[in-house]
C-alpha cells in the first residue's frame, strides 16, 4: 500500500503541532515566569542568614576545611593565590567583572607577573553578560575561554554539548579549593553555598582534574596560552578523599553512580542540600525506599531559588517524596546554592553537581568523596545550622495547595528531562 504525499504532509502538520502543545506551550509559559521573577527581585537583597565557621580536620596526612561564607572562602584563596610560588590553577564557571571578579583578577596577574605559572579556564557561555574588557587577560597568563559552541560541524554529537561547570583552585600543589562558589560580588555575601579547602595527598587528584581539561579542551596547540599542562608531580593514593568527575566528551558520568550507590546502602541518615533539585524517577526511588526501610531522609532545598522554572518543576516530585517519608527543608531569606550531602556519619560529598540532568548526565563536574566520620560530623552540623533557618515541608500543607499551582506544575512537567 502507498501512502500519499499528501497524507505525509497530514502526519507531519500534525505531529509538529503536538510538539508545538507538549514542550512550547510550557517553554513560553518558562521565559513569561522568568521575566516576571526578574522585574519583581530587582533592588531586592537578601537577608542575614546563619553560617557555620570555617572547620578544618585533619584526615591522614593533609586537611579539609570547608566554607559556607564566601567573604571566609575568598579571603583563603586570595592569600593562597598572592602566596603562590610555582603554579596557580584556576577554573571557574561564573567569572563576574564585578570587584571581586576584579579582585581575583589582579591577584593571579601579579601571580604570573612575578613569574609563577598560571592557567585559568572559564566557562564562556556562563560569562556571556561579562564586559569584553573584563576578559582581556595579560599574556603571562595562559587562559582558556571553554567556547560558547563547542561542537562545530557535529551538530550531533551530544558529547561536545556540556558546559564547564566545575569551580577549582589549586596552589602549589599543596592546596586545592573545590565546591559550589562560584566567583561575583554577590556570591561573596548574599548566597549561601559550600565549598571546602584540602591539603595533602588529596590535592594530586585535583591537580590532575585540571590538567586533564585543559588537555582535552584546548584548541591551539601551537599557542603559549594553550600548550599541553604536563604534570611533574608523582601520584599519591588517599583512599578517604577521591574525585568523582563527570566528563561529557568521553560519556562518563560517574557522580549519579557514587550519589545512588551511598543512597542505597544508607542505613542511618541521608541529608542532601541542593540548589536545583529536579532528578530522574531512579534518583526519587532511591531516596524513597531508602525512607521507607527507616533511614532519616532530609532534603534541604531553596524557598526560592534564582531560577525560579527549576523550583516549580522540582516542586513535581515532592508528593512522591513526602508520601514515602522524605523530610523536604526549604531555606529562606537568601538562596543556598550548596551542593552536598552527608550519609551515616561517614560519607560526604561536596561539589559542583547538581541532582538534575544537565549536571549529572549533561556538563563537565567534579565532586569530592570523603570517607570520615570526623567530616561527616561537621557537615551534620553545617545541615542542623541550615535546617534552623529553614521552612519545612508537610503533606498537609503541600496537597492544600492552590489548584494554579498544581495546574503551572503541570503544564511544566514535560520541561524535567531538559532540566
Amino acid at each position: 500500500m502507498t501512502i500519499s504525499a499528501r497524507t505525509v504532509e497530514r502526519v507531519l502538520r500534525a505531529l509538529r503541532r503536538a510538539l508545538m502543545v507538549v514542550f512550547g506551550i510550557p517553554i513560553l509559559l518558562g521565559i513569561v515566569m522568568s521575566v516576571v521573577d526578574s522585574y519583581r527581585r530587582r533592588g531586592k537583597k537578601p537577608k542575614p542568614f546563619p553560617v557555620t565557621p570555617p572547620r578544618t580536620i585533619d584526615i591522614a596526612d593533609g586537611t579539609v576545611t570547608t566554607y559556607t561564607y564566601g567573604k571566609d572562602l575568598y579571603a583563603d584563596m586570595l592569600a593562597a593565590i598572592e602566596g603562590a610560588q610555582k603554579q596557580v590553577l584556576f577554573e571557574t564557571y561564573i567569572w563576574k567583572g564585578d570587584a571581586v571578579g576584579e579582585r581575583f583578577k589582579a591577584a593571579l596577574g601579579a601571580a604570573a607577573e612575578r613569574g609563577v605559572e598560571v592557567y585559568c579556564i572559564y566557562d564562556g557561555f556562563a560569562n556571556l553578560v561579562v564586559s569584553p574588557r573584563f576578559k582581556r587577560f595579560p599574556a603571562t597568563m595562559k587562559v582558556l575561554r571553554y567556547p560558547v559552541y563547542g561542537a562545530g560541524w557535529r551538530f550531533f554529537d551530544l558529547r561536545r554539548y556540556g558546559r564547564d561547570h566545575r569551580k577549582i583552585l589549586v596552589v602549589d600543589d599543596s592546596e586545592g579549593y573545590v565546591g559550589g562558589y562560584n566567583v561575583g560580588s554577590s556570591y561573596e555575601t548574599e548566597w549561601r553555598d559550600t565549598h571546602v579547602r584540602i591539603t595533602g595527598p588529596g590535592v594530586w587528584d585535583l591537580t590532575r582534574a585540571f590538567a586533564d581539561f585543559w588537555n582535552l579542551n584546548r584548541r591551539h596547540p601551537i599557542r603559549a596560552n594553550e600548550r599541553p599542562l604536563l604534570l611533574e608531580t608523582s601520584s599519591t593514593w588517599e583512599p578517604r578523599i577521591r574525585f568523582q568527575r563527570n566528563l561529557p566528551r568521553l560519556w562518563m558520568f560517574p557522580i549519579r553512580s557514587m550519589y545512588l550507590e551511598a543512597i542505597n546502602r544508607s542505613s542511618r541518615n541521608v541529608w542532601m542540600t541542593h540548589a536545583y533539585f529536579i532528578p530522574d524517577q531512579d534518583f526519587v526511588d532511591a531516596l524513597k525506599d531508602a525512607a521507607r526501610r527507616g533511614v532519616d531522609v532530609r532534603l534541604l532545598v531553596p524557598l526560592k531559588s534564582n531560577h525560579i522554572v527549576a523550583d516549580w518543576i522540582s516542586r513535581g516530585y515532592f508528593a512522591q517524596l513526602l508520601t514515602a517519608g522524605v523530610r523536604i527543608f526549604r531555606f529562606r531569606d537568601a538562596m543556598v546554592h550548596a551542593k552536598t550531602s552527608t550519609i551515616d556519619g561517614s560519607w560526604t560529598t561536596v561539589g559542583t553537581a547538581n541532582v538534575d540532568r544537565l549536571s549529572l548526565q549533561g556538563n563537565y563536574e567534579i565532586n569530592v568523596e570523603i570517607i570520615d566520620a570526623a567530616m561527616a560530623e561537621v557537615m551534620e552540623e553545617i545541615f542542623r545550622k541550615d535546617e534552623s533557618h529553614s521552612l519545612e515541608l508537610t503533606i498537609g500543607e503541600w496537597e492544600a495547595r492552590d489548584l494554579h499551582r498544581k495546574f503551572t506544575e503541570n503544564i511544566l512537567a514535560p520541561l524535567r528531562p531538559l532540566l
